[in-house]
């Protein structure tokens, strides 16, 4: 078990891919153990950075991994000091080889969200704000499953949500303000785009779009 929260994103994808190294499969229990179950931050992030990686493209992925960042935020919201997960959502497993393409796709991004980040006005990830982030991160895990049927519009509520566990993890609250802003956007162009796409208008777009995604994110 980790006796140190992780500050940067870069310690969250490294912990992540130390873990997919040691066995074939990587548990949800063992990602909860390796971090302690005290910081809310990485349990935020890491679920947001799959979805958008090849991994996010398999069908039901997108929906299951908003469940989880739903239940997280909902134990920010009534002030819990830490994750708590089901059973069955602990034992569910990646494989290792398929955690690891992932993490290293996010590598980069992940030096550059910890380039431009730093501490500052830290007040703005205490208190309260934990509570405002975390009714936008069950708003923004809401449009999940609409959007899950249409090309790639599940990843933009996903990268909101990531930027909030930025804002958690180095405690920056220009990073938080800006992130609130940005899953303001997100809830309005979704909506937009649910409403005015083909998929939006019948079940029919709706069967098809999920292996037109997965295919073009593999």
């Amino acid at each position: 078990m980790s006796s140190k929260e992780p500050e940067s994103v870069e310690e969250v994808i490294g912990e992540l891919d130390e873990l997919a190294s040691k066995s074939d499969a990587v548990r949800i229990r063992d990602v909860l153990d390796d971090f302690g179950g005290r910081s809310f931050g990485p349990f935020l992030l890491l679920p947001a950075l799959l979805e958008i990686t090849p991994i996010g493209g398999i069908p039901g992925v997108p929906s299951f991994l908003a469940a989880i960042i739903a239940l997280i935020a909902m134990q920010m919201l009534i002030g819990k000091d830490h994750v708590w997960l089901p059973g069955f959502v602990e034992r569910r497993a990646i494989e290792s080889k398929k955690l690891h393409k992932a993490v290293t796709k996010l590598r980069g991004v992940a030096r550059w969200l910890d380039d431009h980040s730093r501490d500052r006005f830290d007040s703005l990830t205490r208190g309260v704000w934990i509570k405002v982030a975390a009714v936008a991160v069950l708003l923004l895990c809401a449009t999940v499953p609409p959007l899950e049927f249409l090309p790639f519009a599940s990843s933009a509520p996903m990268l909101a949500i990531a930027a909030i566990a930025l804002a958690l993890i180095v405690r920056d609250g220009l990073v938080m303000v800006s992130a609130l802003l940005l899953a303001a956007a997100a809830l309005g162009g979704g909506t937009y785009y649910y409403y005015t796409s083909d998929g939006g208008e019948g079940a029919g777009g709706m069967v098809l779009a999920p292996s037109w995604n997965a295919s073009h994110r593999a």
